[in-house]
């Protein structure tokens, strides 16, 4: 019986530390279950500006908070970042930003692949409802700056830098940028380089 208790005991505290883990890393939310994962998967080709509220309105999201996460997610996609907003809005305000964080993983490739004018609103949109998310902090700022919204910018890098501490290509980047931001004889430079990871 003890080593049984002792065995179970020790299963409980590693599912207790993976949920722990998932709520530090880029984003955390209710984990989504594969009926809300092949929802989005089924209407991501129409997550363009024309199409989403036609599949929206026929094809409803799971009634869950990673549900309304992947619906905003689309409408997100498709620039229609007020109406990703009311979808969330909809959810009590302890869930948030748990959407936001489906959010987030939907918009984080956008931003990697450097389409600034795509990502900055939806960044923006998740740090409004998850203020110290770093990396979309980072990628807000980063969005802002190669747009020349230089206050926004330097005030999400800023940020960024009060809740992420490693020393490494992000933390680089960023303190560049609020360096040329500073410098208002600084020529405009290229997108920095996405550090690897």
């Amino acid at each position: 019986m003890l080593g049984w208790g002792y065995a179970f005991t020790c299963a409980a505290l590693v599912a207790r530390a993976r949920v722990a883990r998932m709520t530090v890393g880029s984003s955390v939310y209710a984990a989504p279950s594969t009926s809300e994962v092949e929802w989005f998967r089924q209407v991501k080709p129409y997550c363009n500006a024309v199409e989403v509220q036609t599949v929206a309105a026929r094809m409803s999201p799971p009634a869950t908070v990673a549900g309304a996460g992947y619906h905003a997610a689309c409408f997100a996609l498709a620039g229609r970042i007020d109406d990703a907003r009311r979808i969330i809005d909809r959810l009590p305000a302890n869930d948030r930003y748990k959407a936001a964080g489906i959010v987030f993983d939907v918009g984080h490739p956008v931003a990697d692949a450097g389409d600034d004018r795509s990502a900055g609103p939806i960044m923006e949109m998740v740090v409004d409802y998850w203020p110290n998310h770093y990396m979309a902090l980072y990628h807000a700022g980063m969005a802002e700056y190669m747009l020349g919204q230089r206050d926004l910018s330097k005030h999400n890098l800023q940020e960024f830098l009060k809740y992420y501490h490693d020393h490494d290509g992000w933390t680089d980047n960023a303190v560049q940028v609020l360096k040329r931001l500073d410098d208002p004889n600084a020529a405009p430079m290229k997108r920095p380089m996405e550090p690897p990871g």
